[in-house]
């Protein structure tokens, strides 16, 4: 059944609903999907049960448009296709703009526990700060919900003088093609969805003479 509700997500996103409302029938989706108009209403009503889709019925037809939750579901799907799919280990490719963040990041690494654990799962121990990039462009912050349903490398929790410090979710980038170092998904931050925080051996923004507005490419490892 989950399937079968995979491929009609699947099969309206090829028709546009994910970047727009689309007018569609029951009628006209099963005839697209080879199916009983009475089944093609039935999987709609349940994608739009499982939040995968909103449904909006007027006098000029039913619209529909695929959720952020159905295009994760998608993006899933990928993740899984590519693993199978690609010869070479899978990668994404990331820009964002630099800008100067909260300052809370060379606190944060340098913590024995987290310190401790980035050395032995990354191969090297940050330089005391974070590089935050915001995320503009569509592909851009799709590219970061990819991330979030992949596993990654794996910080975790730990407790310190009473304080609890959460997991952080890591994955090893190659910045601008010219530095070796790691994008983070921290659990608790008081950063939005649009932005990546990038760590390092060396001072990024000395290393590569960077400065507030640059853009950063990062090459970002899936294995």
């Amino acid at each position: 059944m989950e399937e079968e509700l995979w491929f009609t997500l699947f099969t309206l996103a090829r028709m546009g609903a994910q970047s727009k409302s689309l007018e569609i029938s029951s009628t006209k989706l099963g005839k697209k999907m080879n199916i009983s108009q009475q089944t093609a209403s039935r999987r709609l009503q349940q994608l739009e049960e499982k939040g995968w889709l909103t449904r909006e019925i007027t006098r000029r037809g039913q619209f529909v448009r695929l959720t952020d939750q159905g295009m994760n579901v998608l993006l899933e799907i990928y993740l899984w296709l590519q693993t199978i799919f690609d010869k070479k280990p899978p990668v994404l490719i990331i820009e964002g703009e630099l800008f100067s963040g909260m300052r809370e990041g060379g606190y944060y690494i340098s913590v024995d526990g987290y310190k401790k654990q980035f050395k032995e799962k990354l191969g090297f121990e940050p330089y005391p700060g974070t590089l935050n990039l915001r995320l503009k462009s569509y592909s851009d912050l799709q590219a970061k919900k990819m991330l979030q349903k992949h596993p990654g490398i794996m910080i975790e929790q730990f407790e310190n003088k009473g304080r609890t410090f959460g997991a952080v979710k890591m994955f090893k980038a190659s910045i601008n093609e010219k530095v070796e170092g790691a994008v983070l998904l921290i659990q608790r931050t008081h950063y939005g969805e649009d932005v990546l925080e990038v760590v390092a051996p060396e001072y990024l923004r000395e290393k590569l003479s960077l400065k507030d507005g640059d853009k950063i490419r990062l090459r970002i490892s899936l294995t």
